[in-house]
């Protein structure tokens, strides 16, 4: 077997888009702000099918879905990483603005 039949191909993925002026930069779906982590989380810890996710996002279609999730698992640990980070700011959001409700 030769190295390059060990390489990774990359795949195509037409509908997803990365612009510095959309959500900082973050992968989205082409033509909307629906970043590819929002799609990857609503699959991967609220545990919703492709066909649930666009109950939440009636504006995408479920070919953008399945290359959303095609793109997350091409890029997983970078895109984790990301998913981290939001939630770290989350964290120091909360902390220098309680909520206000009892």
């Amino acid at each position: 077997m030769t190295v390059q039949a060990l390489k990774k191909e990359r795949t195509s993925h037409p509908y997803i888009v990365k612009n510095k002026d959309v959500c900082d930069g973050s992968p989205t779906i082409e033509g909307t702000r629906t970043r590819v982590i929002d799609i990857a989380i609503e699959y991967e810890v609220l545990g919703r099918s492709p066909d649930e996710i666009i109950g939440s996002h009636p504006h995408v279609s479920l070919y953008q879905i399945h290359d959303a999730l095609s793109f997350y698992y091409e890029n997983r640990d970078e895109l984790d990483q990301k998913i981290k980070q939001d939630r770290e700011f989350i964290t120091i959001l909360k902390g220098k603005f309680p909520s206000k409700m009892v």
